[in-house]
């Protein structure tokens, strides 16, 4: 199937969960959406890896660490970074994202980005609802469709 938005992958695919314990509530149910669409994509349940890291900010440090170590065709982060009454929220989230791209680009290795930012609990729990728009689910399909791009595109 040349599908790009449902690839079909061997199932030796390698992929590590990065996982906030921050807003754990919100990102247990971000885990358990990613990995449901990560085995229904084709991936062997003994492949998908977890690692759990303090909050947002530790996700880039800790996905650069895994991209430098090897082992993983792909890494998906997953977090959750609520606003509150101060800037930290922008701080936080801004540099998130930021160093995961920075990850992304200087080691080669696909990182899916699955850290909700959001105004409230409320708006990360209807994004993280595994019986609605869970977004762990989405980056899990981001994460398969970019290890499927690398290897089309590998020599």
């Amino acid at each position: 199937m040349n599908d790009p938005e449902h690839p079909e992958l061997p199932a030796d695919v390698r992929v590590t969960l990065v996982v906030a314990r921050f807003n754990r509530s919100i990102t247990d149910h971000l885990m358990a959406g990613c990995r449901e669409a990560l085995l229904a994509g084709g991936v062997d349940a003994s492949r998908v890896r977890v690692l759990r890291v303090p909050g947002a900010w530790e996700l880039p440090l800790a996905c650069r660490m895994l991209a430098r170590q090897g082992g993983q065709d792909v890494i998906v982060a997953l977090g959750a970074v609520v606003r509150g009454e101060t800037a930290h929220f922008d701080f936080i989230s801004a540099e998130c994202a930021a160093g995961l791209q920075r990850v992304m680009l200087d080691t080669g290795v696909p990182i899916a980005f699955g850290v909700l930012t959001t105004e409230n609990g409320e708006q990360a729990m209807e994004r993280a609802d595994p019986k609605r728009r869970n977004k762990g689910r989405e980056a899990a399909l981001a994460a398969l469709e970019m290890v499927a791009l690398g290897r089309r595109l590998s020599p």
